[in-house]
């Protein structure tokens, strides 16, 4: 490790998470100003009054101050803003379906059999993303062109009766005026999906395949070459889909050469979908198919296909009454949707059980999700999500043209699919209702259960030992947001199941001849208007409001960090600018051999810079690696994306990342936060008062770590992970303190975030024993059965008679001795061991001289009490498999060890001495 010099200087470059943040927020500051960037991705630094940016805060590290800049990267004008990115929210399905690609299990490239199940599970993947364009396409044409132009505007309707006799006779002007919305959709597809951000850093993707797991995280997430090609398949299969909706459907044969053409592209359209497969090139079939759809064809292609739709418009025959060609086209198209979700369903269990052995050594909590199954739920969600849509638009535009309805009026109709989406909705509406009624009452008594038996967790007692208010506040907290985090994956699997007896139910009522049920059927009319009418008005309130657009942005940030690959129709992916950004930024800063950089990154912000960090450490020599450091702070690194991403972000790959980084990569967390969590530690538990667990070592390997250690402002520091207490300790004078339950935000208030970024510099190292819960440097006792630690369960070991029981005390200095403190007796009540304890110390002070401020604060000794005093004591609660917890007693603020001055008081003190 590089040993820092006079001038050494660090930046802290910041990059927040979902939701958005203005500069001023994610630096910490009054006022900010652009420093870099180019207006959608801009780096900002903290300004004074004139508007000039000025450094941060100097950076107290070890027993010196570091000057530091502090910069962030903000991005959240790339998901939320504007009438434009408000519209984005309509192809939500599209995106779920993109994403739902990225969640495929690895493939084992030792494995022909893995190979091929994988290689089919994308090809079905992109074919399903077809068969969503192309039936949304297909419910817009039925609203508009059979709907409204051969029902409602039919010569002699009694529907919009403004709309004169003369237009409704003329058959081609209504076909062309209802046709041009159609066309324009797909128009806009297409210019959505060529849209792409700007990148102003060098551009280095390396195309891999998805499916490979690469050797850092994110390592994958590339532009894929193929997708110039995917759009043109899905414009021309629209365009297709449109015309073969008045040509009579596809399962019709004409002799038509309209028709002919119209399945022809469609053919030319899943094969080519499917065969776009090796973003890499590596394969000759990818290589062939690549050369058919080169930029030639594929305006060949969509230009057949536009003509297409132009000689439908011009010569539509005579469109009065329902369209034969409308029930057809979307039987048909989700009938094939439903069975590609299906198929994927099914390989995707062979998938997941070849891939086992990637993760099998691996703790349970630590795993895939479903054990790699999570993509089918994902894809099957995106299905139904975007047909329900498209027949919720249908029926309110049916039931809003039958209001003005003469009497007498024949009545507007849709094709019978529609009938069978509402079964489906109205079924998952109960289902889903049922579920909740189920799950709400068992998820409470749980917590209960768990409430009486354990009321404050070993974990809570011993991170905020001294403050019993404290302890309670955090314990439910932690509760509620352990729930979320174990339990939230599961919400996808009861969908799952939901969506699979909603299906199987309207099948049943459709082909098996069941009974429908009028009321089931309204309730999902309701449920599907309310669908459409809800999406619609939020994306207005979103293009008219801030604050909605930002939370309606939590869908986009989430959903577009992945590059399109599935399907093209997506908006552009915000990780292929920010990623090489943060990355140039950084290099160009270690420039400066005396400057040293650490990538901060808050909840989804962690991903980016995680990746971030994975292509420096890649791209530059081994010199300047060690001056890059990484703080992670309420990150989803561990319990989510691994678990959901296995082949993005799989374990292997943060277990490498953490050695390339060393001791240099640092995670803040609460327990109390239910959207982040630890980052590299895991099967925590407290053992003989002493915080002990499994994690990612700085030198690439993964077991058992030292103890835990605490910081000077009560943070638990394991591994990598500092553990914060939650409410924080205090207030204190000159220094920031934010009161109640943080949860998720504000990860920057704490002071222990300063001491993660001076040690992700390599400026400071956690003391080795240092403020431990001990009055006495640790004896490290047995260590615990193997097994107890990789079940999670609390060590129970046995301790000597003479050891001291240290749960429930509040750190010290690994200078005192045993002999010099005074111990609580057997039967002795807290309050006359505290008045013992601080006669004691007051006659310490006055035999020594020593300024009152110079000392180390009071800390209390409890001796082991015997079986039976433990039973008989109602101060000393028992806790199930450890040791007896003494009762907490109310101390000082914990400081660092004798000799050492705490981090908020180095300024002064440096200053004093200078002087």
């Amino acid at each position: 490790m590089q040993v820092p010099g006079p001038d050494t200087r660090v930046v802290e470059l910041r990059v927040h998470g979902i939701l958005g943040t203005t500069g001023d927020e994610l630096t910490d500051s009054v006022a900010s100003v652009d420093v870099a960037g180019d207006g959608v991705g801009r780096i900002m630094r903290p300004a004074d009054r004139l508007r000039r940016p000025v450094p941060g805060p100097m950076l107290n590290a070890g027993e010196r101050s570091v000057p530091r800049i502090v910069e962030g990267y903000v991005w959240g004008a790339m998901t939320s803003g504007g009438l434009a990115k408000a519209t984005w929210a309509l192809l939500f399905p599209f995106a779920l379906a993109n994403m739902a690609h990225w969640m495929l299990p690895p493939t084992r490239t030792d494995n022909p059999v893995s190979r091929v199940l994988c290689s089919s599970l994308r090809a079905l993947m992109r074919i399903s993303a077809l068969l969503l364009t192309m039936l949304m396409v297909a419910q817009i044409t039925v609203i508009t062109l059979d709907l409204v132009g051969s029902q409602c505007l039919a010569p002699g309707a009694r529907c919009l009766g403004f709309v004169p006799e003369a237009a409704r006779g003329a058959d081609v002007l209504r076909s062309v005026v209802l046709l041009i919305p159609v066309a324009l959709v797909v128009l806009l597809m297409h210019r959505l999906s060529t849209v792409s951000w700007r990148v102003s850093a060098p551009k280095d993707d390396s195309p891999q395949h998805s499916a490979l797991a690469p050797m850092l995280p994110g390592g994958n997430v590339v532009s894929d070459p193929d997708t110039p090609a995917l759009r043109a398949l899905h414009v021309a299969a629209a365009l297709a889909t449109a015309a073969l909706v008045v040509l009579g459907g596809p399962l019709t044969f004409s002799l038509d050469p309209r028709w002919l053409v119209a399945v022809a592209v469609l053919l030319v359209a899943v094969i080519g979908t499917a065969g776009l497969d090796d973003p890499a090139g590596m394969r000759e079939t990818s290589k062939l198919f690549r050369a058919l759809l080169g930029r030639r064809s594929r305006r060949v292609l969509m230009s057949v296909a536009g003509v297409l739709l132009a000689s439908v418009a011009l010569l539509p025959g005579e469109p009065a009454g329902p369209l034969p060609g409308s029930g057809a086209t979307i039987d048909a198209l989700t009938a094939l949707l439903v069975l590609t979700c299906v198929a994927v369903a099914v390989l995707l269990l062979p998938a997941s059980l070849l891939a086992r052995p990637v993760w099998k050594s691996q703790p349970k909590q630590l795993r895939p999700w479903a054990g790699g199954w999570m993509a089918a739920p994902v894809l099957m969600l995106a299905a139904m999500l975007g047909n329900g849509f498209g027949a919720g638009l249908a029926l309110s535009v049916r039931q809003t043209l039958s209001v003005p309805r003469a009497p007498g009026a024949a009545p507007l109709l849709l094709p019978a699919a529609f009938d069978d989406v509402t079964i489906f909705w109205g079924t998952a509406v109960v289902l889903m209702a049922v579920a909740l009624v189920v799950a709400v009452p068992w998820l409470l008594v749980r917590r209960f259960r768990r409430d009486d038996e354990d009321p404050i967790p070993d974990e809570v007692a011993l991170l905020h030992a001294g403050r019993r208010e404290d302890q309670r506040k955090a314990a439910s907290a932690w509760r509620i947001a352990d729930l979320q985090r174990r339990y939230s994956h599961q919400l996808f699997l009861v969908i799952a199941g939901v969506l699979t007896v909603s299906t199987a139910a309207s099948l049943a009522a459709r082909f098996a001849g069941m009974p429908r049920l009028p009321w089931l059927s309204a309730i999902g009319v309701v449920a599907l208007a309310g669908l459409a009418v809800g999406l619609l008005r939020m994306v207005f309130l979103a293009a008219t409001k801030r604050d909605t657009a930002r939370y309606l942005g939590v869908l986009g940030d989430l959903a577009l960090f992945w590059p399109r690959e599935a399907h093209p129709v997506v908006p552009p992916c915000y990780a292929l600018k920010v990623i090489p950004e943060l990355a140039d930024r950084a290099t160009e800063h270690l420039k400066d051999p005396n400057t040293r950089v650490v990538l901060v990154g808050h909840s989804q912000g962690s991903l980016l810079a995680a990746v971030a960090a994975a292509r420096l450490l890649e791209s530059l020599p081994e010199s300047d690696r060690e001056r890059v450091g990484l703080v992670t702070a309420g990150s989803q690194l561990q319990w989510a994306y691994p678990r959901a991403f296995p082949g993005v972000v799989p374990h292997a790959a943060l277990r490498d990342l953490a050695g390339a980084m060393g001791d240099r990569w640092r995670s803040l967390c609460r327990g109390t936060d239910p959207l982040g969590g630890a980052v590299t530690t895991w099967n925590r538990q407290v053992y003989n008062g002493m915080l002990i667990g499994v994690g990612l070592r700085g030198d690439g390997t993964e077991g058992p770590l030292p103890a835990a250690t605490r910081g000077p402002t009560g943070a638990l520091v394991l591994g990598g992970d500092h553990w914060l207490p939650d409410p924080q300790r205090g207030p204190f004078s000159c220094r920031r303190w934010v009161p109640g339950v943080l949860g998720h935000s504000d990860y920057s208030g704490d002071p222990e975030w300063d001491r993660a970024v001076a040690m992700a510099a390599g400026l400071e190292r956690p003391v080795r024993g240092a403020a431990l819960p001990l009055s006495e440097a640790p004896q490290i006792p047995s260590a615990p059965d193997p097994r107890a630690v990789g079940s999670g369960a609390v060590g129970s070991g046995a301790v000597g008679s003479g050891a001291l029981s240290p749960q429930g005390d509040d750190g010290g200095s690994i200078g005192d001795s045993v002999e010099d403190l005074p111990r609580r007796t057997a039967g002795e009540t807290a309050e006359a061991a505290r008045s013992k304890r601080s006669k004691s110390i007051r006659a310490f002070r006055k035999e020594s001289k020593r300024p009152v401020e110079a000392e180390v604060p009071e800390q209390q000794s409890h001796e082991e009490p015997p079986p039976e005093a433990a039973e008989s004591s109602p101060d000393l609660p028992a806790q199930q498999d450890s040791e007896p917890r003494s009762e907490p007693s109310v101390l000082p603020e914990i400081t660092e060890p004798r000799g050492r001055i705490a981090p908020w008081e180095r300024g002064s003190s440096l200053r004093s001495t200078d002087s």
